[in-house]
């Protein structure tokens, strides 16, 4: 158990990932524990989106779709998530958002099995899994089972379920999901498996191939630091390719896009997944964050996420006992992320942004903070620990400007 501040501090000296901090554009006086909602800006993106307006964009106009390589942008993105992903380039497309690609895949996996007509999802997932699952139950006439707790799976799990969609990391409480043993039950009934790899991608180890999963989604804007509202991904392993159909042919996805014909013919394996033309100024700053992550093992972000939360969460025990633990104990179990629950925790976190500990608040009472390892440092949650004590012990959440709700919270 560390004692002070300095064995933190001695941590972070012997941390092999410890350059990679050195890569992002942290604003003095804020210990940023949401980069599982937010990541942080890496340094070399806002010369890089500079160079894409004023030079390729302003001066080269339309011809940079040739010579500065936007047409083939998307492919490069999927080169470089890869290796963090466990797959292949040629199973990832990069396009849209989550939610869109999410109903993408939704509709290509129940399509896959189409003699059978079950989806489950959990209840408690990010609220779009679940409208989405839903929309596309209705639409195939299915059936949508939900699931309250992991150990209700099984029971949930017979040869009418076509496809099983869950987070591989809880976006509230940060449960994990043991994704390879799940997916072998799923695939035990005949099944496929859909992982939603928002809240793990560039923190936790994924494995999509290890994992046999079939679809995966995920988001670019959180652990991959692709900035706000950075174009998602999607997965579709290879084995499906020949049959799987997009419900939403866009040109894009158009196997000659600029022969401008009115039939469509879906372009070789997972380009098809493409759709309208994508926002190329994300699309490149996403290129461009994920050069911050590119020489860094999956395992060691892994391992370093894991001694972050851990400390974190005896640093809490034994300094904040008002605050109860949420997620998981067990490392094996838990996401990227520490989630508290407190009577006014929305106060709370609003208190602790105000003196530079930026978390954030999930309904009903839960106050969580993300711990990005690619930037986040030992001494950072000592720190943080200080101030969410100091935040606690004085009683200054209670204030009443506190409990004046936000839009985004």
């Amino acid at each position: 158990m560390l004692i002070n501040r300095a064995a933190a501090a001695s941590l972070d000296d012997t941390d092999d990932i410890a350059f990679v901090r050195d890569r992002f554009a942290l604003p003095p006086g804020v210990l940023y524990l949401d980069g599982n909602s937010l990541g942080a800006l890496p340094k070399s993106v806002p010369a890089r989106l500079a160079d894409v307006i004023e030079r390729e964009w302003g001066q080269r106009l339309i011809r940079s779709w040739n010579e500065a390589g936007w047409w083939t942008a998307s492919r490069r993105v999927a080169d470089r998530l890869a290796p963090l992903l466990g797959a292949s380039a040629e199973e990832l497309a990069v396009a849209d958002s989550t939610s869109v690609n999410l109903f993408k895949l939704l509709m290509i996996g129940a399509r896959l099995r189409p003699d059978r007509r079950v989806i489950i999802a959990e209840r408690a997932a990010f609220p779009t899994d679940v409208y989405l699952a839903r929309s596309v139950a209705d639409l195939l006439d299915g059936e949508l089972r939900l699931i309250d707790e992991p150990a209700e799976l099984d029971a949930l799990l017979d040869e009418e379920v076509a496809l099983v969609c869950l987070s591989q990391v809880d976006f509230r409480t940060g449960l994990m999901w043991d994704a390879a043993e799940t997916t072998e039950r799923v695939h035990a009934v005949g099944a496929l498996m859909l992982w939603d790899l928002c809240h793990s991608a560039g923190a936790v180890e994924v494995d999509l191939t290890g994992w046999r999963a079939d679809l995966a989604v995920g988001c670019g804007y959180k652990y991959l630091n692709g900035g706000p509202g950075a174009p998602a991904f999607c997965y579709v392993a290879a084995e499906h390719h020949a049959l799987m159909q997009t419900p939403l042919p866009g040109w894009h996805g158009h196997a000659q896009p600029f022969a401008m014909s009115p039939d469509y013919q879906p372009a070789p394996g997972i380009g098809q997944l493409a759709n309208g033309t994508p926002p190329m100024l994300s699309l490149l700053a996403f290129e461009e964050a994920l050069g911050a992550l590119a020489d860094v093992r999956p395992a060691a972000l892994r391992a370093k996420s894991v001694a972050l939360t851990s400390l974190f969460i005896e640093l809490i025990e034994e300094r904040c006992p008002e605050l109860v633990l949420v997620s998981p104990r067990e490392a094996n179990q838990r996401g990227s992320q520490v989630s508290l629950h407190h009577n006014q925790a929305y106060e709370l976190v609003a208190a602790l942004i105000e003196r530079g500990v930026i978390g954030d608040f999930r309904a009903p009472d839960i106050a969580r903070f993300g711990f990005a390892p690619a930037y986040q440092r030992f001494v950072d949650v000592w720190d943080a620990v200080e101030i969410i004590s100091n935040t606690l012990t004085s009683g200054d959440y209670q204030h009443p400007r506190f409990s004046v709700r936000s839009t985004v919270t």
